[in-house]
């Protein structure tokens, strides 16, 4: 939790991190509990080693990382008795600081565990509310991490009050609540409050964010969104396509803030692609619902690229973890088209075999290997998204004037040029793929001058 201000509210600096940043790495214990009969679609192998991932983000020092068995989920402690038992041996004699477990635990859950192994715990979800914590450097960034730290605080003031006692000190810090009033209602109320002034001023932020898509839309400027599970390269292509100097890094959820360039296809024609967070395995709904105004970007794509790390063992079950997002968000192929990007392929032993057994997750218009690290099939892709647009666009034979320059600059704007003619004394005659979504305002535009229609 963070600190309060004298207006009853968490401080603007918003909830201080779950982990203190020492001048020494916190040493850390990480327990992935491999339930039986768990329906995931990711392996137990492949669940720790993106644990471990998630705590190297943050710089925690690993000090040992357990797969625990369980036939069952205890409601007290969620690990069994025995386990628990054996944690806190090794907890005390590798002097452990803090306890990460690879599971949604319940307050209670938590608090007992703290208690058996005589160290701090926190749960996947936390530890992933720390990481976008740390990650947040936008102002809207920081407004949604902070409303989903709160969200997840406001459920455990049974156990978060003491720690809030000790961050105020002496002080009192300005709790305003009334005689009688116990710390925890007095907590819980300001955590509403802030949740209710942080939820406004994210409404704004929608309401920006729509009216810049609607500018878009007057524009006639097609939108391209990638999306992906956290790592899998989507920064680095999205620097690779816009000479953007996006924050790319081989690191789990090295981006948060969404950044929107515009970018030329080879014919000319532009779009606007937009680069979104990443996706995880079980990633805390609270996260989903407040960057859902960030999100709205890929809701409104035109086009949606899907970037896997075909190098990953486990992109399989990493691409059906984003699906599942973004259903969430109501996308799907069936309402937009999605072409899969399977991307470092640089880093495959053998790509021929490797590509030939990689499957598409769902249905997509195609799929695009590519290495956004040394720009191999990008081309390519820009091609793909270039012809995806133009699926069910018509060709037309358009007349331009000299004295027309701006129709050419829309025919380039909103159309793909395909054929330029040499200019003679009457102008300059194009061949142009124009898509459903500007026929009306090409027809209008160049009613009288279009020579012949390709269909």
């Amino acid at each position: 939790m963070g600190e309060f201000d004298e207006h009853g509210g968490v401080a603007s600096g918003g909830p201080k991190p779950f982990i203190d940043r020492q001048a020494q790495p916190t040493r850390a214990a990480l327990v992935c509990p491999d339930l039986r009969g768990n329906s995931s679609f990711h392996g137990i192998e492949a669940r720790e080693a993106e644990f471990v991932g998630l705590a190297g983000a943050i710089g925690l020092n690993v000090v040992f990382s357990d797969v625990l068995k369980l036939r069952e989920i205890r409601p007290a402690t969620y690990l069994g008795a025995g386990q628990v038992a054996t944690l806190a041996d090794k907890a005390k004699s590798e002097e452990i600081e803090l306890l990460l477990v690879d599971a949604a635990l319940s307050p209670i859950q938590q608090r007992n565990l703290e208690r058996e192994t005589g160290t701090k715990v926190l749960d996947r979800t936390a530890l992933i509310l720390e990481i976008f914590g740390e990650r947040a450097a936008t102002r809207e960034g920081v407004l949604q991490v902070e409303l989903a730290h709160l969200n997840y605080q406001k459920g455990r003031l049974v156990r978060s009050w003491t720690h809030l006692e000790r961050q105020r000190g002496s002080g009192g810090m300005g709790f305003m609540g009334g005689p009688g009033e116990t710390q925890i209602e007095s907590d819980r109320r300001q955590i509403g409050e802030r949740i209710a002034l942080l939820e406004d001023r994210l409404e704004k932020v929608k309401r920006t964010r729509e009216q810049q898509r609607r500018q878009r839309t007057r524009a006639q400027i097609p939108i391209v969104a990638l999306v992906g599970y956290t790592n899998a390269g989507k920064s680095s292509l999205f620097n690779r396509l816009t000479g953007a100097g996006v924050f790319a890094k081989d690191l789990l959820f090295a981006t948060l803030d969404t950044t929107v360039r515009k970018i030329t296809l080879p014919h000319g024609r532009e779009v606007m692609l937009s680069d979104t967070v990443g996706f995880v395995a079980d990633l805390p709904h609270d996260l989903v619902a407040a960057f859902r105004a960030t999100l709205e970007e890929v809701t409104e794509a035109d086009i949606i690229l899907h970037v896997r790390d075909i190098a990953n063992a486990d992109h399989a079950a990493q691409a059906q973890d984003v699906l599942t997002v973004l259903d969430e968000l109501g996308v799907s192929a069936e309402n937009t088209a999605i072409v899969e990007v399977w991307n470092k392929v640089d880093l495959l032993e053998d790509p021929v075999l490797a590509l030939a057994s990689a499957k598409p997750a769902g249905a997509v218009v195609t799929s695009v290997p590519l290495s956004a690290q040394t720009g191999q099939g990008v081309d390519h892709l820009l091609e793909v998204i270039e012809k995806t647009l133009g699926e069910q666009s018509r060709t037309y034979q358009v007349h331009v004037p000299h004295s027309a320059g701006a129709d050419i600059g829309w025919l380039h704007s909103h159309a793909e040029v395909v054929l330029r003619g040499e200019p003679d004394e009457r102008g300059t005659s194009f061949v142009v793929r124009v898509d459903p979504r500007h026929r009306a305002m090409f027809l209008e535009r160049f009613n009288g001058r279009i020579e012949a229609d390709g269909s």
